[in-house]
């Protein structure tokens, strides 16, 4: 942590392709100036066949940043070709924040640091609960699985299309996770007292098939990593359905604190201000 009377300037970005969509640049701005900072954040775009040359720049020093972002399609990309990664990135096989030091490319990745702190701001206590049940089992299911067995659930359902996916996230994280074809989806939502869509059912306005999730526990909590819409309709389902819902934009906001503390210094509060910046981001460009 750098000392607060320090006078600094750093740059970071978010990099993909594309890249103009990203609302990251919105978050880190809006902290930037809270902070009363100087430095920036930006969009960069570069193309897959680019990005190892993008890597050798960031590392010595050519592209001017002191670490960044990385979303889709650079995170399999960036977790090979940096040169040390936390323990983290290092297990899911892809990174999202990088970071400079001593001449060194460091990684790691904060998506399922960002899932639970979402859910611990919105549904606290939502972890005292043994079974979760975890829809989808493709490259966004990992950082869930991951935090979700971190926190100390002991049975976590993975229902897939393709059971043969959902197997090898077994193999990846261990005895807590189950795999299971679609067909169980029912039978293993039994108890269960946390429900999450990592699939891209219902995003951006696309039909989500009809849920029924009388079976999970009362208290359960219902949650989706879509946050375009807001409330998914998976969402509206189950609360139609009468149990707690978190949605999924305070994932993206909390999972970008730990890449600020690292770039600028200072620790960054997640707050409603920001939470409705990104809002009426999103409802202009709706």
């Amino acid at each position: 942590m750098r000392d607060s009377r320090e006078t600094f300037v750093n740059h970071a970005f978010v990099t993909g392709y594309p890249i103009k969509h990203s609302r990251s640049p919105l978050i880190h701005g809006y902290w930037l100036r809270k902070f009363g900072l100087e430095g920036s954040y930006k969009a960069h775009e570069v193309k897959p066949e680019d990005f190892p040359a993008f890597m050798n720049a960031l590392r010595d020093g050519s592209a001017g940043f002191c670490g960044g972002n990385v979303t889709i399609p650079h995170k399999e990309a960036a977790f090979r070709l940096a040169d040390r990664l936390d323990e983290h990135a290092a297990e899911l096989g892809a990174a999202n924040t990088l970071w400079l030091e001593e001449g060194e490319i460091r990684a790691t990745n904060t998506d399922g640091l960002g899932f639970v702190a979402n859910l611990d701001e919105r549904a606290l206590g939502w972890d005292r609960i043994s079974t979760a049940v975890v829809l989808g089992a493709g490259g966004a299911s990992r950082a869930v699985i991951q935090a979700v067995r971190d926190r100390g659930i002991k049975t976590i359902h993975v229902v897939n299309r393709t059971e043969m996916r959902a197997r090898e996230l077994a193999d990846r994280f261990g005895a807590a996770v189950r795999p299971h074809p679609m067909a169980a989806l029912s039978e293993v939502m039994a108890g269960a007292g946390l429900f999450v869509n990592t699939t891209s059912l219902g995003m951006d306005g696309e039909p989500a098939p009809q849920i029924d999730f009388s079976p999970l526990s009362g208290e359960a909590v219902v949650t989706d990593i879509v946050y375009v819409p807001l409330k998914t309709p998976l969402l509206r389902q189950a609360e139609e359905q009468g149990f707690r819902i978190v949605d999924g934009l305070g994932m993206l906001l909390h999972q970008a604190v730990p890449g600020f503390e690292k770039w600028f210094g200072r620790r960054p509060l997640v707050d409603e201000q920001l939470r409705q910046i990104i809002i009426n981001d999103m409802d202009a460009h709706a």
